[in-house]
């Protein structure tokens, strides 16, 4: 826990990182603080030892799962051995070809609870095609990417179908008939309308992240997409939260479904959450001072808006910081190099808006600040989500 000044265990004291000099509020107006929407309170949160937590025992090994031997090999490959809880929990079932609703926090391994079978399912029979909905443009890079590594020497071929990329790519690479299809609502529903895709070729239909594509308004596509699909299939459901909305578009389109939670709880116990005091003119040398901290390894920053990301990475950088940025006017090609060059440690600084909040699966993140506030409590769990992956502890750190 960070303390300020006067030995307050509940909050930081960020004046004496900050240089006299003051720069502007990025993302705000000068005169015009963000009103805080959530109770600072909720920023705050000791984190539990880890060595503490009861680890959770799995019903069986990867090496025991009755899956094709190249999954199995790759799997190993990857150091993988004993199952999440999600895997442990859901794979069996999904085997077996039931409908599954998985409900877990974010970070848990969700990603290969799906693929795993998946992709058995598909290599003992050739004609099934998998199409998997996510509702970013980076979490659909990051499914493919694990795809890749799972199905490596299956031949088993994926194609991503998301905005901010060449459509022109994306029709040609549908038409050699690719076995998974990895997209976003409204990239899919576009090569809908234009007949390359066909939903009726589908026999396994996976939802990722429904909680956050209902949050982004694409309610109407999703179910637009859903009503075109055969009657006889098998269906995925994941998700962090199951509210009255979700448990409806449930019902549209699943059949007798097992529902597997292993959602603990709002937060990581491994994260240790605080406050960051700031005065009107002293937020970005604040942050500066922070930033030159030993301990800030890797940094996730999350801003309010993409005006405001852009300009903040370019401060940082003009005072010598290794930074990167991704937001929605950035073209997809320079969100992907910007995610490359963090994971790779090319750059210690990542700065975002909330697009980058669910899925984006970045080892060993040490430390998310939330410049500017989160619209909503959901939106701030998942941004903090970051870091504190696995047994690992994250600090995040709120301005106020």
């Amino acid at each position: 826990m960070y303390r300020s000044s006067n030995g307050s265990r509940d909050s930081y004291n960020a004046s004496r990182f900050a240089p006299r000099k003051s720069y502007r509020n990025f993302g705000q107006g000068r005169n015009a603080p963000q009103k805080a929407l959530i109770h600072e309170s909720k920023f705050v949160k000791k984190a539990s030892t880890v060595l503490e937590d009861i680890p959770y025992v799995p019903t069986m090994q990867y090496g025991d799962l009755a899956i094709h031997a190249t999954i199995k090999a790759n799997i190993l490959k990857k150091g993988y051995k004993d199952p999440t809880p999600i895997q442990d929990k859901a794979i069996p079932h999904i085997l077996e070809g039931r409908d599954v609703i998985g409900i877990a926090n974010t970070g848990t391994g969700k990603t290969a609870a799906f693929l795993v079978p998946s992709l058995d399912k598909l290599i003992k029979n050739r004609v099934e095609k998998i199409l998997i909905i996510i509702p970013t443009r980076e979490l659909a890079q990051q499914i493919q990417d694990e795809l890749r590594s799972l199905s490596w020497g299956t031949q088993i071929y994926s194609v991503l179908c998301i905005g901010g990329a060449s459509m022109r790519n994306q029709i040609y690479e549908l038409r050699r008939n690719p076995q998974f299809v990895i997209g976003t609502p409204g990239r899919l529903k576009d090569l809908v309308d234009r007949k390359i895709i066909q939903m009726s070729d589908f026999t396994t239909f996976v939802l990722d992240e429904v909680d956050r594509m209902l949050d982004m308004g694409f309610i109407k596509d999703i179910k637009y997409l859903i009503d075109m699909l055969p009657e006889k299939r098998q269906s995925l459901f994941f998700s962090a939260t199951l509210s009255p909305e979700i448990n409806r578009l449930i019902q549209s389109f699943m059949k007798d479904p097992i529902t597997i939670s292993v959602k603990s709880q709002d937060t990581a116990t491994n994260v240790e959450q605080d406050v960051i005091r700031v005065g009107m003119g002293n937020k970005i040398d604040t942050l500066n001072g922070l930033l030159k901290k030993d301990e800030m390894k890797k940094v996730l920053i999350f801003g309010r808006t993409k005006m405001g990301v852009e300009r903040l990475a370019t401060s940082l950088f003009q005072q010598g910081h290794k930074v990167a940025s991704i937001h929605g006017d950035k073209p997809q090609h320079k969100r992907q190099q910007a995610i490359r060059l963090f994971k790779e440690n090319v750059v210690k600084i990542l700065v975002a808006t909330d697009v980058a909040a669910r899925g984006l699966d970045i080892a060993d993140i040490t430390h998310v600040i939330n410049y500017d506030q989160p619209a909503t409590y959901d939106d701030y769990v998942h941004r903090i989500g970051r870091t504190g992956r696995g047994n690992k502890k994250g600090t995040a750190l709120t301005f106020v």
